[in-house]
């Protein structure tokens, strides 16, 4: 690709953005002179260490529970293609396909650092199988986010030893059909090799990078929709007043508050009940800012943490040269477990106030807006049974908003005697962020027919925009019909950052 940006395994700085950038195919992914100069000595170190009669763990020791068994020269290799094998116990559906890739991505970005003794030909077969788009199947279940996530890392690298299945070109081969189909030979690990590619926080870093993609794009969607809302119901603009932020200046909270008044202004809907009687708003208008912003900094925690994991070394041991190997707890899953529940926490919150939006929308107590957001109800439902939905969605994630890393279970016949279960929290955060998405879609359907009854009155310049492309796409209706397909428009437009996109060009366009 011409002009295609290129990113340097193990010495460049790595992003959330940049990762997904690689797995994409929109950044090339290189191993630099430099770091394959340092693979190449750590790697040497490695094969020293093997012969030399000195244990050190996973080079000449058996795993887990097995670390005092000593292991012979010969039996070195064999032990690391063994591993793979043993440890590739994976259960359930196979994770996404963008998600095994970001995984390969950030396995490479770990290794590449020159501290776990692999080779440079095992990470250029890990860039080959990510360049060809042979991309490896991974399960979904069982990972306990301590030791590594070693069982889907231990799939992950099956192919690289000719072994598991792979995703290609549409379709789920055998590895075997795939190096026979480019007349490819398996990988011969060399010592400590298998330990290293499974050693690693990869599964629930890379869960991370989609959470702190998806969550983003979920804040600021949330932030246009209540805005909306707030046109449709006519809530005051008061609550959003820089003035009362300066006096609990959380930076999120001040954000949030700035973005919607930059939303909210020129509009015709705010000037026409500027003097009405009502005192105060319901919180989920009134506390958009305090609500959304405390997500915000959640999100904003996570992103800090994850970046700090997606450029770290999480392998055990660490190879630093012949005399000094250290077998520590780099692997260990806590430090993204935390953030992931708090921010699946963050994401529920969200879609918790936006479903107390859609019930005041159905309400009836705003002029002009009537019950159930349709004029004639009684032979009409109106959308009434919308709110059933969003609460529904809003009531599952209050379930799955038990934090996973508050459970520990001991494994490895109690070596492994604390686990994170980060691997659990971080599919459970997509999870969430999923039915938020659709909650938020389906404040957007409802806070589109609560502005049309303001008519002609328009809200502000940059909400008219967004307002009118939902109307482009979504029609306004009087009677009752079919709403799943409205409603799945509608969480498309939230999903794929269509909201944010019409909201941004009315921006930039003023």
């Amino acid at each position: 690709m011409s002009g295609q940006q290129i990113f340097n395994y193990g010495t460049d700085h790595l992003t959330a953005e940049l990762a997904l950038a690689i797995s994409r195919g929109e950044t090339k992914g290189v191993i630099s002179e430099s770091a394959r100069q340092k693979v190449i000595e750590s790697s040497a170190v490695v094969e020293r260490i093997a012969v030399s009669g000195k244990a050190v763990y996973g080079i000449n020791t058996g795993f887990g529970p097995l670390c005092t068994e000593m292991i012979s020269a010969a039996d070195t290799r064999k032990l690391q293609e063994n591993i793979l094998k043993s440890h590739a116990v994976g259960v359930g559906e196979p994770i996404d396909l963008e998600i095994s890739k970001l995984m390969l991505v950030l396995k490479l970005q770990a290794l590449a650092q020159g501290y776990s003794g692999i080779r440079i030909e095992t990470l250029d077969r890990m860039i080959w199988f990510l360049e060809t788009g042979a991309i490896p199947v991974v399960p979904k279940q069982g990972s306990v986010g301590a030791s590594g996530d070693l069982a889907p890392l231990s799939h992950l690298f099956l192919p690289l030893i000719g072994l598991g299945k792979v995703h290609y070109q549409g379709e789920m081969i055998s590895t075997t059909a795939l190096l026979k189909k480019y007349n490819m030979q398996p990988l011969h690990l060399g010592p400590k090799e298998g330990l290293a590619l499974i050693n690693g926080t990869q599964f629930i870093a890379a869960h991370a990078v989609k959470v702190v993609q998806r969550l983003e794009n979920l804040l600021a969607s949330a932030d246009i929709i209540a805005a909306l809302m707030i046109e449709g119901l006519q809530g005051s603009e008061k609550p959003f007043e820089a003035r009362l932020h300066e006096l609990r200046p959380y930076p999120a909270n001040i954000e949030v508050a700035g973005q919607v008044r930059k939303l909210l202004h020129g509009s015709e809907i705010m000037k026409s009940h500027a003097n009405c009687a009502k005192v105060q708003d319901p919180y989920s208008l009134r506390c958009i800012p305090q609500v959304h912003g405390a997500s915000r900094t959640a999100w904003l925690h996570l992103k800090e943490a994850l970046e700090i994991e997606l450029n770290a070394v999480t392998d055990n041991p660490v190879i630093f040269n012949d005399d000094l190997t250290i077998s520590g707890g780099n692997f260990h899953g806590q430090p993204l477990a935390l953030p992931l529940d708090y921010a699946c926490l963050a994401a529920s919150e969200i879609g918790n106030i936006s479903d107390r939006r859609i019930y005041l929308s159905l309400e009836g107590n705003t002029p002009g807006v009537p019950k159930l957001l349709m004029k004639e109800t009684g032979l009409n439902s109106g959308f009434m049974i919308v709110q059933y939905t969003s609460a529904a969605l809003a009531s599952e994630n209050k379930g799955l908003c038990f934090p996973a890393s508050a459970d520990s279970i001991p494994t490895s016949l109690g070596q492994e005697d604390h686990v994170s279960m980060g691997s659990i929290g971080a599919r459970k955060a997509l999870q969430v962020i999923e039915n938020v998405e659709k909650i938020l879609g389906i404040e957007l359907f409802c806070a589109a027919q609560a502005i049309d009854y303001h008519y002609p009155l328009k809200p502000g310049k940059i909400l008219a925009a967004v307002h009118a492309f939902v109307r482009s796409e979504i029609d306004h209706f009087e009677e009752d019909q079919i709403m799943y397909d409205r409603m799945e428009n509608a969480i498309q437009m939230v999903k794929q950052g269509k909201i944010i996109a019409a909201a941004t060009q009315a921006e930039q366009g003023l």
